[in-house]
């Protein structure tokens, strides 16, 4: 997936009301970028660390900037906006490059199911069980080359491990796919530290039947794409 709009770099001033982020233009101006990113960003957000901004003309949007990327200055980025995920995901899907579900042509995108959820994808075809895909943005890194999920509690991806499980006890295919979105990283784990309930949950899941996938990315300052093989967990 192409960024849209050629990013910028920057330094991060700080981040504030999880939304928001002030930075510093390479041309000293200070500016203010939206942050998509619900969680705590845990070791993404020091003032003065390099970053890229997505800049926009779009007069629907009230900040001229978008947070895109974290630049570790070693060669190493990590993603930051958790929208892309799903975008970089759908092409991979639609284009057969996940191996595990290339068997489907039909992907679609937010649809409604469970307790007042939307999943992430649901993928269908003839002959074939249909499988509900939920997807999780990974950032997190304490260890190095070691990423984790969540960097908060997060009572909103325990729900859709419930709901995962719900649907394999309908009789479909339901897969939690978490997608690291570092480019340090060749170990994925739970990190059962910050939030015991979702790891409790996901062991559950994984008991009635929830699949487990683990994809990585290559990211540039171009953009972000999904690797077509599978990291260690």
């Amino acid at each position: 997936m192409k960024f849209a709009t050629p990013l910028i770099p920057a330094r991060l001033i700080r981040r504030y009301k999880r939304f928001l982020a002030d930075c510093q233009l390479e041309d000293g101006r200070e500016v203010t970028a939206h942050c998509a990113n619900p969680g705590s960003m845990m070791g993404l957000a020091e003032p003065s660390e390099k970053i890229w901004l997505e800049p926009n003309d779009d007069p629907k949007k009230k900040l001229r900037y978008g947070w895109r990327l974290v630049d570790h200055e070693n060669g190493h980025f990590t993603g930051v906006d958790t929208s892309v995920p799903n975008k970089a995901l759908r092409a991979s899907l639609e284009a057969g490059e996940i191996s595990e579900l290339a068997a489907y042509e039909t992907v679609k995108p937010e649809v409604k199911y469970g307790q007042n959820s939307r999943i992430d994808f649901l993928l269908t075809q003839p002959g074939l069980p249909d499988t509900y895909l939920e997807v999780k943005s990974v950032t997190l890194s304490r260890e190095p080359g070691l990423a984790e999920f969540p960097d908060s509690v997060t009572a909103r991806g325990t729900k859709h491990l419930g709901e995962l499980s719900d649907m394999v006890k309908q009789g479909h295919r339901a897969i939690m796919l978490y997608l690291v979105q570092r480019t340090d990283c060749d170990r994925f784990a739970l990190a059962a530290d910050i939030d015991p309930t979702y790891a409790a949950a996901f062991e559950a899941a994984r008991a009635q039947g929830v699949e487990r996938l683990i994809y990585d990315t290559r990211i540039s300052p171009q953009g972000v794409w999904v690797n077509p093989t599978l990291i260690n967990s």
